[in-house]
């Protein structure tokens, strides 16, 4: 994902393929309860997610979309929420320009996604919004993160996980993460 020659059509792929493994550890601690189910040959108390209400993937715009194909594979029946955000180039500070989630999330497990955490503040936007509803738990997944955003996005909400694939260096002079992997909305979509 990182080679600059990647193609359009790879990178989405990988991040699709990447998401899914990590839906993988994000969903390993969600509760379960034993209900009793019968078997071809026997009956038994099977695990089951303890929770009736589905998940939600809360998907930072438009990048975050790039996620969510992998993570459905795995928790097809989750709903999906939107929220757009866009950090200003000179302040850094990232402004919403949309959010749409389902009804009810104050009943449901919320799972943020966007591929990078470089400053952290379009991550910690995205929670705060999302803490508005008061879910029952809210975790973080990302691809990339800079050491620099982990310590923001935990400075400002230290009870909520945050998930990732790999951390880089550090941020360059413009906020980016390096080595990082360039624009991942841009890379996803084909855009400049």
């Amino acid at each position: 994902m990182r080679q600059a020659d990647t193609s359009t059509a790879k990178f989405r792929q990988l991040m699709k393929e990447v998401g899914g493994l990590l839906a993988y550890e994000v969903t390993r601690d969600l509760p379960l309860k034993y209900a009793p189910i019968k078997t071809p040959l026997a009956p038994m108390h099977a695990p089951m997610l303890a929770s009736d209400k589905k998940m939600v993937i809360v998907s930072i715009m438009r990048a975050g979309q790039g996620l969510v194909d992998g993570i459905l594979e795995l928790i097809p029946s989750a709903r999906l929420g939107h929220i757009g955000l866009y950090r200003d180039p000179t302040t850094r500070i990232p402004i919403e320009y949309y959010c749409k989630l389902p009804h009810d999330i104050e009943h449901r497990d919320i799972l943020v996604v966007d591929p990078m955490v470089a400053t952290g503040n379009t991550a910690v936007a995205a929670v705060d919004r999302v803490k508005d509803f008061i879910p029952l738990s809210i975790k973080f997944l990302c691809l990339l993160a800079a050491p620099e955003g982990i310590a923001n996005f935990h400075d400002h909400h230290p009870e909520v996980p945050l998930y990732t694939a790999a951390i880089d260096e550090s941020l360059d002079d413009h906020g980016y993460i390096l080595p990082g992997l360039g624009d991942a909305g841009d890379r996803l979509f084909g855009t400049k």
